[in-house]
């Protein structure tokens, strides 16, 4: 796999991930892990996170 596959890729399925996140937060979906409901704020730091690797990934891929 090349590095510009790879970066298009990542920064797809972050891109994915921070929209599904941001979208909890939006519609206050629930979310469960067994017996663990999964706090707002969580989500709130998975967005952060998984958007911050999303844009990094794209500037990498543009400046390729």
């Amino acid at each position: 796999m090349s590095q510009k596959t790879f970066l298009g890729v990542s920064g797809t399925i972050f891109g994915t991930i921070a929209i599904l996140h941001l979208a909890r937060i939006v519609y206050g979906w629930p979310a469960q892990i067994g017996s663990f409901a999964v706090p707002t704020w969580l989500s709130w730091l998975s967005l952060l996170i998984a958007g911050y690797l999303a844009i990094t990934a794209f500037n990498l891929l543009r400046k390729l």
